[in-house]
């Protein structure tokens, strides 16, 4: 592929009216005319969208806003792999030939807008270096991840919490019979019940549906908060985002998300070893001393007795594992272009085929080729941003890498994507930056010769 394509006929159709120019060696655009407003109106006011219900439904409005600024944008440019992306979109709208249901339309069409708009938000961040500077993105994103935190807190303490937001009250009633658009709708702090026979302690969900949702944001997000950290070393805003990590460990470790220690402990592994490789003592001492903490508060939080309570009355590993093998048995029977949406499982009581993990999801709904484009594009993500040196590079390298393992178990539509994405377009930014001049001077997370 070349180095930084235009977004011509392979990308977004109507963006042509914006005068697509050949890329330069840089792969960056003109700038000026993507203001950062729209990027800070998702992160910034994602408590007020949870709270109106919106949350679920804002990427697309926001997506559809930095859609009309690209229209008008004078040189959208696309980085490598981005075609690979396209190929997923192209055949997951071809696969809608077989939706045989108008709710299942309906859900369809939902997941269609989704990926669109994330697409959209991710050439906006790659394309918007004039007014959106990396520090920014990155601040907001901070900024996001408190409030999951704060959303993780609010589970731990008031855990039978329901909020019937606005929506609620303007949806008709045959709508909020869907499960989704029901939980859309009325929120709830944790995923918990307390009628339950096999109980099981409150997990924290809020400000997503599932506390599923909550662990991928929080395994993404902590890498980008840490290469935040980088960018404000000299400012009072260190100490504060610093101080509050350690918090946020109080109800990471108690969603009891066995998916998101996985994660995290791939990133403090990989950033460990890359930081090896590279002898920075100082990073390594950091990494050591966060395990440590880590350490400490797995002990004094009641986190091991609360798992395997968990695991004694709950039968997760053996579900899942019942329905990806499931899902792969019926996508055989139609490879091409899946099932469109996921569908009920022929074990009763379990959950839909294709709802336990975005690859699944992908695989059952839209096929082989499908899932092989969508894995394939963060896979190239990856390694062309595997070579940055810089404390942000590494984050957005990292991040690539957990996501390329979290989709195998998580759901990741649509804060999880997004983030993916978003991460994708900061470390391809750079990489592409990196290609027109010399390395920055300093210590990286890489051997020179690597």
């Amino acid at each position: 592929m070349n180095t930084d394509l235009p977004a011509g006929k392979a990308g977004v159709a109507v963006l042509r009216r914006s005068s697509v120019q050949r890329p330069d060696r840089e792969g960056i655009g003109a700038t000026a005319e993507l203001p950062r407003w729209p990027f800070a109106l998702i992160f910034l006011g994602f408590p007020l969208w949870w709270l109106a219900g919106l949350s679920d439904l804002i990427w697309i409005g926001v997506g559809g806003i930095m859609f009309l600024y690209l229209v008008r944008f004078r040189s959208v440019r696309v980085p490598k792999g981005f075609s690979v992306w396209m190929l997923f979109l192209l055949w997951m709208a071809c696969s809608s030939i077989a939706i045989d249901s108008p709710e299942r339309m309906l859900g369809f069409v939902y997941r269609l807008l989704l990926y669109l708009a994330l697409t959209v938000i991710f050439l906006y961040v790659y394309n918007a270096r004039a007014h959106l500077k990396v520090q920014y993105i990155l601040g907001c994103l901070t900024v996001f991840w408190a409030v999951v935190v704060v959303g993780g807190y609010l589970g731990l303490l008031f855990p039978s919490v329901v909020i019937h937001t606005p929506l609620s009250y303007v949806l008709p009633q045959s709508l909020l019979r869907n499960e989704l658009v029901n939980q859309m709708a009325i929120r709830r702090l944790t995923q918990f019940n307390p009628a339950s026979y096999n109980y099981i302690d409150p997990r924290p969900s809020a400000p997503f549906l599932y506390t599923n949702n909550w662990g991928a944001a929080y395994s993404l997000l902590l890498p980008l908060v840490v290469g935040y950290l980088s960018q404000i070393r000299r400012s009072r805003r260190f100490w504060l985002v610093l101080a509050a990590i350690p918090v946020s460990f109080v109800p990471a470790f108690l969603t009891l998300n066995r998916g998101m220690f996985l994660g995290l402990g791939i990133a403090l592994l990989y950033a460990a070893m890359r930081m090896a490789l590279a002898g920075n003592r100082k990073g390594l001492g950091a990494l050591l001393g966060m395990g440590i903490l880590v350490a400490i508060i797995v002990q004094v939080l009641p986190v091991t007795e609360r798992l395997q309570n968990r695991l004694g009355v709950s039968s997760t590993t053996e579900d899942r594992e019942s329905l990806y093998i499931e899902a792969l048995n019926e996508t055989l029977k139609s490879p091409v272009f899946g099932f469109g949406a996921p569908r009920p499982s022929v074990t009763v009581g379990a959950p839909s085929v294709g709802t336990q993990g975005q690859i699944w999801m992908v695989l059952y709904s839209h096929g082989f080729l499908a899932a092989a484009f969508f894995v394939l594009t963060f896979v190239i993500m990856f390694f062309y941003t595997l070579r940055l040196s810089d404390p942000v590079g590494l984050a957005c390298n990292t991040v690539l890498l957990v996501s390329i393992v979290e989709v195998f178990y998580y759901g990741m539509l649509a804060s999880g994507l997004a983030l993916m994405l978003i991460a994708g377009a900061i470390g391809l930014q750079k990489a592409a930056a990196l290609r027109r001049g010399p390395r920055p001077r300093g210590r990286g997370v890489f051997p020179s010769n690597f």
